[in-house]
């Protein structure tokens, strides 16, 4: 909501308190979408109101209005204000960049995307939030009834894609994106509704008010030391030769197995192959207290040393050579967390049961719905993400509680909160050749369900 150059603070406050609904879910978004831990930079932050409800410790506003500039340095004096000639000569960077309805406003679009490259880390994330411009007629009427504050030029109506090919241009790329907010007043009741349900249901989001996206620099070429975390329970079959069918990968790698209470000699196999082990590869074999494999997984991934964390399911349905494709993505900066996906080439027969086939793609369905990061199959083994993305992810897994056995939806659900890009890579999935899985198809089906009902209220419906 723009000022005009001769409004005075008093407008921007009547306006604001009439349109308080509003900013009430624009400061819910922004909470939602921006770890409390980081550096905050925003654009265009007006009185400085939502900063100040942020809990972020380091925060800095810039505004083009000098009365709100003022406004906001005199009744927020924790958190800095600059204009936007300050700000050229400010030499920091930020974790997060917030572009609250700037993009709209500006003489040039990119040349302002472009500027956001100097304030940019490797890893920050910018978020854009705009307008929807189905919504101009309305804004329009809004205005003329005093219902909006009076605007002094015409806005750009940029569409996703627009928007998408400026940064792109700059040297970002999208992460995800997301729609919310149909009705701009409250309304006891059917506001909320409307706002946090139906304006989530595909097709009828397409008229919200309020579009986001978040971006990522686009990364180049790191070389990475890896560690390979190897969960094994009663898989003594596949363990015999493993070693031989590991490639090295990266600038070091280290293979970490997790025995897990097997009622075959799975720990002594692997000790043995350990024992008679001649090559490079760094190994460690540990004895799971726990159970399930993301306990597992866990303890695998706190003695790792190396800068690459890589699962790799012990049943060898996925062939371990195809690491080194994941390796590839992740050292080329295509993506913060990489996963295999099994649904794309032709199985061998009885690599996956029928229903198990149905159960991951009604999933996969789900979690791109819930996530707004397309993903085909969840419950692949394979993931691959770095060290210190994984330990932000295990520093917020209060957020989602801590039910998961298997550990995949511990990872997604944590990458997606903290805007992390998610990819994959298709993968050839094998046969079986030893033993039984440990996964119940009902059982577990059922505590998956719950997993994605639990998300949708902590991600979707807020």
């Amino acid at each position: 909501m723009e000022l005009r150059s001769d409004t005075k603070l008093k407008e921007w406050k009547k306006f604001y308190r009439l349109n308080s609904y509003f900013h009430d879910d624009l400061e819910k978004l922004a909470s939602s979408l921006i770890p409390p831990e980081v550096s905050l930079i925003e654009f265009e932050s007006q009185g400085g109101e939502l900063l100040s409800k942020l809990p972020n410790k380091e925060k800095l506003g810039v505004s083009s209005k000098p009365e709100l500039l003022k406004h906001s340095q005199k009744h927020y004096k924790k958190i800095k204000f600059l204009d936007y000639a300050s700000l050229q000569k400010l030499n920091k960077k930020f974790d997060y960049i917030l572009l609250t309805h700037t993009l709209n406003d500006s003489e040039d679009v990119q040349k302002l995307v472009s500027s956001l490259n100097k304030l940019s880390l490797y890893n920050s994330r910018v978020i854009a939030v705009y307008f929807n411009f189905l919504w101009k007629p309305i804004f329009d009427v809004a205005e003329k009834l005093g219902l909006r504050l009076p605007q002094n030029k015409e806005s750009s109506w940029l569409s996703e894609a627009d928007i998408n090919n400026f940064f792109y241009l700059e040297g970002f790329e999208k992460i995800k994106s997301g729609k919310r907010f149909i009705m701009p007043y409250k309304i006891a009741l059917i506001s909320d509704f409307i706002n946090k349900v139906v304006s989530q249901i595909p097709l009828i989001n397409i008229v919200c008010l309020t579009n986001y996206a978040i971006y990522k620099p686009i990364q180049f070429r790191n070389d990475y030391s890896v560690s390979i975390i190897i969960p094994a329970r009663n898989e003594a079959g596949h363990m015999r030769g493993v070693l031989k069918k590991i490639p090295k990968i990266g600038k070091s790698t280290e293979i970490i197995f997790v025995e897990g209470n097997s009622s075959d000699d799975t720990y002594q196999v692997i000790k043995d192959e350990i024992a008679n082990y001649k090559g490079s590869l760094k190994l460690k074999l540990l004895k799971q207290k726990g159970k399930g494999k993301g306990d597992a997984v866990r303890l695998g991934f706190s003695y790792a040393k190396n800068d690459l964390l890589m699962i790799l399911d012990a049943d060898l349905t996925v062939d371990p050579k195809e690491l080194i494709k994941f390796y590839e993505a992740a050292a080329n900066g295509k993506g913060d967390l990489i996963m295999g996906s099994r649904l794309i080439y032709p199985m061998e027969k009885q690599a996956m049961r029928v229903l198990n086939y149905l159960g991951n793609k009604f999933f996969s369905i789900a979690f791109s719905y819930l996530l707004d990061q397309r993903i085909k199959d969840t419950l692949c083994g394979t993931k691959v993400l770095l060290k210190s993305n994984y330990e932000k992810i295990a520093s917020n897994r209060i957020f989602f509680g801590d039910f998961d056995p298997f550990g995949d939806y511990d990872l997604i659900f944590g990458a997606s909160k903290l805007n992390l890009k998610i990819v994959e890579i298709p993968i050839r999935y094998k046969e079986r050749v030893y033993g039984k899985t440990n996964i119940s198809r009902f059982t577990h089906g059922f505590l998956l369900l719950k997993m994605v009902v639990f998300a949708a209220k902590k991600i979707k419906f807020t």
